[in-house]
């Protein structure tokens, strides 16, 4: 599922948080940087919530919000959503061949650890 740029800033918020946050904590943070309404960043978490992205927990009046997932996680859901896209096999590995050359040095080689057989039984 792609996300929009501010439920991306949203989930960037949550990721970084120590725990749980609320609508008034997020808007806080992004406020700092931009122009945004408080109801505005509310939509946008529950909409969230209702994506199943974030879990949505009642803290008095308020609700707090925590990632479902890692941002690592979420990305490479992403990844894979997108290869999943196409039904026909030569073109996926055609996109993944192109994914791969353009990869960083260091992510290539983060890539061939990842794929290398592991020594342990």
């Amino acid at each position: 599922m792609a996300m929009g740029e501010l439920e991306s800033a949203v989930m960037a918020q949550l990721w970084s948080a120590a725990g749980p946050c609320t609508v008034r904590e997020v808007h806080e943070a992004l406020a700092a940087d931009r122009s945004l309404a408080y109801t505005t960043v509310m939509t946008v978490m529950d909409r969230l919530a209702k994506k199943g992205v974030v879990t949505q927990a009642r803290d008095g009046r308020a609700f707090r919000y925590s990632p479902v997932s890692t941002r690592e996680q979420m990305t490479a859901e992403l990844m894979l959503d997108a290869l999943g896209a196409t039904a026909d096999p030569a073109a996926r590995v055609a996109a993944l061949q192109h994914f791969v050359g353009q990869v960083s040095p260091a992510e290539a080689e983060a890539l061939r650890v990842a794929l290398a057989p592991s020594s342990a039984p």
